[in-house]
């Protein structure tokens, strides 16, 4: 097969892409040229490698493989070329690294001041949800995962970095809210609002509602934080979310926090990739500016 080095990297922002005009902007090439140089790559190798269906790419069995190379060709070059930098005492290069939704309420404060000190990287950060996360995980997209529930079936270099307090809350106005202490049968006839299966929060969430021996009469599920305090304030109910999601000026103006019984429940932040992963010199440093970074951080 007579593939160049750019041809690969066309195809592996086609598969990241999923579009063949996206692919050629991301490679600065027009849309001919793009849709020229991936037939020469499918005829190189011999086999179909995507397929168009109402607009969109699909790769086929074949294209998966490729991409899957392609991209652990680039990654190396790229840790070649971060390590040849770090030769020289320079510190340019790229860090790719995927978050969890609740992260991002903390993980671009330990980015700047990462920044401030090696201004010449380029970041590329990803904020998806849990299932979204972990997808990119087995696919080996990034440097570096954020989460607080990091999957139990793949290899991984996990290090516990900042504790994640979950808590509830509740409209400022809740009858509950001047308790001292709440038993969860408290919560008998409220509308639990929930964060949508395969979260972190919703696993741990399900998991103490599971030890209590409780099940509430109705529940409503979203897909954000931000939207789960906005339905709290608005009186639909009350919610289990990450403390770090919870702002001060929040608390006593449109939220409480209820003292239930056997919260916080106790959650961590996990820094993670695969074990078999060789992280380039720049990921190696950002990993342990958040460690050094998340023992200063206040304690939420």
């Amino acid at each position: 097969m007579n593939v160049t080095f750019r041809q690969l990297r066309l195809f592996l922002a086609l598969a990241d892409t999923g579009s063949v005009s996206a692919a050629a902007r991301a490679m600065h090439v027009t849309q001919p040229t793009a849709s020229m140089q991936l037939r020469e790559v499918s005829e190189s190798v011999g086999l179909p490698l995507y397929e168009v269906i109402a607009r969109r790419v699909y790769l086929t069995e074949a294209g998966r493989q490729l991409a899957h190379t392609a991209r652990a060709i680039v990654d190396e070059w790229e840790r070649f070329g971060q390590t040849v930098n770090a030769m020289q005492g320079l510190t340019h290069g790229r860090l790719r690294v995927a978050v969890v939704s609740t992260a991002k309420y903390f993980v671009p404060r330990l980015l700047g001041s990462f920044c401030e000190q090696h201004p010449g990287i380029d970041i590329s950060l990803e904020v998806l949800n849990r299932d979204g996360v972990v997808q990119r995980l087995r696919e080996n997209r990034d440097d570096l995962y954020v989460m607080s529930m990091p999957p139990q079936d793949v290899d991984l270099d996990d290090q516990i970095f900042l504790a994640n307090p979950l808590v509830m809350i509740a409209p400022a106005d809740h009858p509950l809210a001047s308790r001292q202490r709440l038993s969860i049968k408290a919560l008998a006839g409220e509308r639990l609002i929930l964060r949508e299966r395969g979260s972190g929060t919703r696993l741990a969430t399900d998991r103490f509602l599971a030890t209590q021996g409780f099940e509430p009469q109705s529940w409503l599920e979203l897909g954000s934080n931000e939207a789960i305090k906005e339905a709290v304030a608005g009186h639909l109910g009350v919610a289990v979310i990450s403390r770090h999601a919870i702002k001060t000026e929040d608390l006593g103006r449109d939220l409480c926090l209820l003292p239930l019984s056997g919260l916080p429940i106790r959650s961590q932040w996990h820094v993670v990739h695969p074990r078999a992963k060789q992280l380039s010199p720049i990921a190696q440093v950002f990993r342990q500016h958040l460690l050094d970074q998340a023992r200063a951080w206040p304690q939420a």
